[in-house]
């Protein structure tokens, strides 16, 4: 458990409780500290940025905070430990990155603030009824991707016909994504062929039982797989097959064919800034679901070395979009 003290200055208006019974505006007063716990469900490059986001916005809007942050390791019953303990804490705001421990904090507390972030689909999850406003003392920002059209990208640079996906049956983020992908094969016109998993540990021998059957693979937000993104790769590279990644972030390490989706450090900022609003004394009831849908949110990344191990030329018209070019093993930012 790590616990770390950022001090930003003085707050700038009196904090008021945010839709729920616990009001923070005695902690929150000119000058006295707030406590804010975030908890993500496992450690991979994505999730530390979203972390590191969420405590930027906070320290740029004058805030004094106290952190507890903690890290779940990929198991459910250490996310509701965690939510407990936060519980016990009173926290003024608790912070959840992805799907499982967003779930664990909304049901385990109730007397504060609930913020969730990057979490595909908060419907689904049961965090709120509808995108349209929070729900009692939970709200947050959703990360679903465009995978159908990611999907025809894939087909149209690469010439795929037949894709692979791997996914953890137990995550509801995971299993939103494979009906996007399901989607986006039928209209695409792909065979999808698809590999459940459990844990971190099963993604190579996941990734190595469709690695044949395949011409490419899809990853979505899936946090368990991502924690495991340089052994599915190895694979891919070995047998010369594309990887497309809706995740930026890891991809910059190189290996992945070509990356797509949001900057998840200004996804964490846009999660803080909602934090923000709440210690100001916003409602999460009155507060919708935020998605992350300008241009400047998202970053599209080439790996070239990865192009040509697998054969496939990048046509210009996506290579002048591209904010990140990987060649000759260097990353270059555009």
């Amino acid at each position: 458990m790590k616990r770390i003290n950022l001090i930003a200055g003085f707050v700038a208006c009196a904090v008021l409780a945010a839709g729920c019974s616990k009001k923070t505006s005695d902690n929150s007063a000119a000058g006295k500290t707030v406590k804010i716990g975030i908890a993500k469900i496992v450690q991979h490059v994505a999730l530390d940025d979203i972390e590191r986001g969420v405590i930027d916005a906070v320290k740029a809007a004058g805030i004094n905070a106290e952190y507890d942050l903690q890290n779940a390791n990929g198991d459910v019953n250490t996310a509701n430990q965690i939510a407990s303990q936060f519980k016990d804490e009173k926290v003024d705001v608790a912070v959840g990155i992805a799907t499982p421990v967003a779930v664990a904090l909304a049901n385990t507390i109730k007397d504060a603030p609930v913020v969730f972030g990057t979490v595909t689909d908060p419907i689904k999850a049961g965090l709120v009824t509808t995108l349209a406003h929070g729900e009692r003392n939970v709200t947050g920002m959703s990360d679903e991707l465009p995978s159908v059209e990611h999907i025809k990208m894939f087909k149209e640079i690469a010439g795929i016909k037949t894709l692979g996906y791997i996914y953890t049956s137990s995550e509801d983020n995971s299993l939103s994504g494979l009906e996007l992908v399901k989607k986006g094969c039928a209209e695409a016109g792909l065979e999808l062929v698809t590999q459940s998993i459990s844990v971190s540990s099963e993604v190579k021998q996941a990734a190595e039982a469709i690695v044949n059957r395949v011409d490419g693979i899809y990853l979505t937000t899936d946090n368990t797989v991502f924690s495991a993104l340089p052994a599915l790769v190895s694979v891919f590279n070995k047998a010369k097959k594309p990887v497309f990644s809706g995740d930026v972030t890891g991809a910059k390490n190189g290996g992945c064919f070509m990356a797509s989706g949001f900057n998840y450090y200004k996804a964490g900022v846009a999660t803080g800034e909602m934090v923000v609003q709440i210690l100001n004394g916003a409602k999460p009831s009155e507060m919708p679901v935020r998605f992350m849908t300008k241009p400047s949110d998202s970053d599209l990344l080439f790996d070239l070395d990865a192009a040509a191990l697998c054969g496939i030329t990048i046509p210009e018209k996506y290579l002048s979009q591209a904010t990140y070019i990987i060649q000759n093993g260097k990353l270059e930012e555009k």
